[in-house]
């Protein structure tokens, strides 16, 4: 295990997160708001301690999978306690416990909050809260990889740890340029959005921060209400972008360079788009007697719709008090999810598709034993090291499952509540239903529920297995090992 360039990653970690505290200070300053002079004070804390961690050089600057897992898995974990201090010192949020939740949902871009009103919280609070969903959308490691030069070749290792999705490749030669590529493309997709908003009249400042959490597809709303006390045309806008930011980002690469053939070729993109349209007219069709006319039910159906499979989490419509068969269907869309390599979670669109495809081969192969069949997707064959980690994926997601809502359970909440709480917070989506749902929160849960759901939203977002090895003490039986080896080395 190299131990050293782990430190050094967490240096450059606390260094960036320290750098990105000083941006609410600049919020504070415009609106004389006391609480910027917290977050100073925690933003100075955190750059010393990157300093102090990252300021020894790495022995080896090369690094396999496993450590960019566990780098990547503690860098989450460091970037949620330091991101709660401002909210449990400013004293807007003073339960520790409920400061890390409203962070770690917060950087998960889950949504799910323990606030039961948002709009108490100083302008100060509410700008870092949904910067929050804007840092960890693109994730955190893959913003390094742009702007810092990390030498070794090993980087992949940590874009394949963070960044949501089956498989992670390469859009040009080198790492940093794909990272930097990636995160133009975030960037400019945002502050589009930042521009329709403005056209409809919305507030700079809650045009702003309403696109941090579009997109990062994470949800928080800085009024009660989330979005429903906007104009229909502002609702509209968040709903299309919910739906650019669950694309796979590889899209927009291609169109931008003029690989038409490349882009329209991507089956998860099709299919996502075709989920999304088939839910939108079922759900009408179901809740259309529930509206004055049927613009207004397509306008509710579409952002929930939107919101739900993108993971988003904003709502403009009570869903709890739709109809079983509209809710179920919502269900099924948190865990279908948005494409991979985009900033949505859930299982994510491609997944189903190469296992839906693995089915109809197998059933292939009874019927013609002989045959020989390969699985495909946009055309190239799907390796087996795919095909073995889906499955595994899927095995292993419904393992956290289980055990996340057997824990829950204990509460002795009803079923649905606990169900969807699990199935909000794994999946990265936020509301879930009944006590859960678009106009209730996460505060009633108990302490141990609360950490239960936190492991599930950096699990969710990390795609299990970061989070899965950093618990498994076998890893921490290497190290412990390699670090003995050190010392008994060290006198001779």
């Amino acid at each position: 295990m190299n131990g050293s360039i782990i430190r050094r990653i967490l240096g450059y970690v606390l260094l960036l997160e320290g750098a990105l505290l000083l941006l609410p200070c600049l919020v504070a300053l415009y609106y004389g708001e006391k609480q910027g002079l917290t977050y100073l004070a925690c933003a100075g804390v955190t750059l010393v301690l990157g300093l102090i961690i990252g300021l020894k050089k790495a022995k080896n600057n090369v690094f396999y999978l496993k450590e960019g897992c566990v780098a990547t898995a503690l860098s989450w974990i460091v970037l949620s306690v330091f991101g709660a201090m401002p909210f449990y010192f400013t004293g807007e949020i003073p339960n520790i416990t409920d400061a890390l939740f409203e962070t770690i949902s917060g950087f998960t871009t889950t949504g799910a909050s323990i606030l039961n009103d948002v709009e108490a919280l100083s302008k100060t609070s509410l700008f870092w809260r949904s910067f929050t969903h804007w840092i960890g959308g693109m994730g955190v490691l893959v913003f390094l990889l742009a702007v810092i030069q990390m030498s070794g070749g090993s980087n992949i290792n940590l874009m394949k740890a963070e960044s949501p999705g089956p498989s992670v490749g390469k859009l040009v030669p080198k790492m940093r340029h794909t990272a930097r590529i990636l995160y133009s493309i975030y960037f400019a997709l945002t502050i589009l959005e930042i521009i329709f908003l403005l056209i409809g009249d919305m507030p700079l400042f809650d045009a702003i921060t309403t696109s941090f959490g579009t997109a990062g597809t994470g949800g928080f709303g800085i009024k009660n209400d989330s979005i429903g006390g906007y104009s229909l045309y502002i609702q509209w806008v968040v709903t299309v972008f919910m739906i650019f930011f669950g694309i796979n980002f590889n899209f927009y690469y291609f169109l931008i360079f003029r690989q038409f053939k490349n882009a329209f070729k991507m089956e998860e993109v099709k299919y996502f788009l075709l989920i999304v349209v088939s839910a939108i007219a079922i759900i009408t069709i179901d809740v259309s007697r529930l509206y004055d006319t049927l613009g207004e039910a397509i306008s509710k159906t579409a952002f929930q719709v939107a919101s739900i499979i993108t993971t988003t989490g904003f709502s403009t419509a009570d869903f709890n008090t739709w109809s079983s068969s509209s809710k179920t269907v919502l269900v099924i869309l948190m865990f279908i999810g948005a494409c991979a390599g985009s900033t949505g979670g859930g299982i994510k669109v491609s997944r189903f598709l190469v296992v839906i495809k693995t089915v109809k081969k197998e059933i292939h192969s009874y019927l013609h034993p002989k045959s020989i069949r390969k699985i495909t997707l946009d055309g190239k064959p799907v390796e087996h090291n795919t095909l073995r980690a889906t499955n595994v994926y899927f095995i292993s997601f419904i393992v956290v499952f289980v055990a996340s809502l057997l824990l829950v359970s204990i509460e002795d909440y009803d079923l649905t509540t606990n169900f969807t709480a699990v199935a909000a917070t794994i999946n990265n989506i936020g509301p879930g239903l009944e006590l859960v749902g678009p106009t209730q929160n996460f505060s009633g849960f108990s302490t141990l529920s609360k950490y239960v759901l936190m492991f599930d939203m950096l699990a969710g977002r990390l795609e299990l297995f970061p989070m899965l090895l950093l618990i498994n003490p076998n890893l921490w039986r290497e190290v412990f090992r390699v670090n003995t080896h050190k010392e008994i080395r060290k006198p001779e």
